[in-house]
């Protein structure tokens, strides 16, 4: 199977769990250009990559930035599968109440218990699809690791979790899981 073939048969699977499921570009959405400013103003200019770097998931819909279609198909496979994580939360509690939980609990900002919970589930499920995709040795790249914990202790996300030692042995505990480099997945 191509890569592209794998990114579109992930896409089918999506939905059949869920079909009224949407994938939109970032830019022709009102609302994320008003999230993106908002998001400039509340890190003090720390996000400013929100349209064009990052993938977004509300509702049942996923927000994709205007390159989307022209990114490595693996790529977009390892994206969505992370995006479809949160589509199951969404489904789980509903838009009002992940939306309530996501952004305001305890905090929005520097310790946001819930939101650093739903992006560990996420994340857990973007290390997988990069071990799945690249190989088991990749997620445990230095590089790769330290992108993934600079998405909690950054402002990508509000500094959600600032916790370093904490979010290292949650990562640990993933790749622990996963299969050691050079074996089969």
């Amino acid at each position: 199977m191509t890569p592209e073939q794998q990114y579109e048969r992930l896409v089918t699977e999506l939905l059949v769990e869920f079909p009224r499921m949407r994938i939109v570009k970032k830019p022709d959405s009102p609302l994320h250009k008003v999230i993106h400013h908002a998001l400039v103003i509340v890190t003090f200019g720390g996000m400013r990559s929100y349209l064009d770097g990052y993938q977004t998931t509300i509702g049942r819909t996923i927000y994709v930035t205007a390159d989307w279609d022209q990114r490595d198909p693996l790529e977009r496979y390892c994206t969505l599968r992370h995006e479809a994580v949160h589509l199951r939360q969404f489904k789980r509690l509903t838009l009002p109440g992940m939306a309530f939980l996501y952004l305001f609990l305890p905090l929005p900002l520097g310790v946001a218990y819930f939101r650093s919970r739903f992006e560990m589930a996420a994340y857990e499920e973007s290390i997988r699809a990069a071990a799945a995709v690249y190989g088991a040795a990749y997620p445990r790249r230095a590089s790769y690791r330290s992108h993934v914990l600079q998405q909690f202790t950054g402002p990508s996300y509000g500094w959600m979790w600032p916790f370093r030692r904490a979010l290292e042995r949650w990562y640990d505990g993933v790749l622990a899981r996963l299969p050691a480099a050079g074996e089969e997945l």
